[in-house]
């Protein structure tokens, strides 16, 4: 499967190799390779949904501090954005800002926050601009209700992610460890956690 906003990109761009291979078909070899890259990153590989709280994104854990956890989207990574959990979307807000390098973290950064409430609490999914990453798509708005797992949204061209979670949760993953959306455990209740 590709993303709903690739697909629409990759017509174009089959469309302007194929009119090209006629007219001059040097150049149609780099739309073709345009094109090849646009499947490859907007590309939405189906997801086996994981019991508990799940990552929002693919990528790197690369900070953790309390509540918090923050996902570093490398260029090889698929960039669609899921629900952490079953709820309630309860608000989103866009804050617009400068774009540093995605490896970078930067209060500064344009990003967007989307609030899921379910009866544990709110988890907030933060998606971050980088430098290449100047596009944010958010699928979800106020009142919609999300299934752990859906689609949320996309970072176009990568950054990162942050997930913030309600007290009596706590991550069961370390910085430096690869995570998946949706397939990947991320987080415990506390006491489902002090069990194992």
């Amino acid at each position: 499967m590709i993303e709903r906003s690739g697909l629409r990109l990759a017509l174009i761009e089959v469309t302007i190799a194929s009119i090209l291979f006629i007219l001059f078909p040097h150049l149609s070899i780099l739309v073709f390779l345009a094109f090849a890259f646009t499947l490859f990153f907007f590309r939405d590989p189906p997801r086996e949904i994981q019991e508990g709280v799940v990552s929002p994104a693919d990528g790197k854990i690369d900070y953790m501090r309390g509540r918090r956890m923050e996902i570093f989207m490398g260029p090889l990574d698929c960039h669609i954005n899921r629900s952490p959990v079953d709820g309630v979307v309860v608000g989103t807000k866009y804050r617009k800002g400068s774009f540093p390098p995605a490896f970078i973290r930067s209060p500064k950064a344009e990003r967007n926050e989307i609030l899921i409430e379910n009866e544990d609490g709110i988890f907030k999914v933060v998606q971050v601009a980088g430098f290449f990453a100047r596009r944010i798509v958010c699928y979800v708005g106020s009142g919609d209700v999300v299934r752990k797992g859906q689609r949320i949204g996309i970072i176009r061209f990568g950054s990162r992610v942050i997930l913030e979670i309600p007290e009596g949760y706590v991550f069961v993953k370390k910085v430096g460890e690869k995570v998946k959306a949706g397939e990947t455990v991320a987080v415990k209740a506390c006491s489902a956690y002090a069990e194992k």
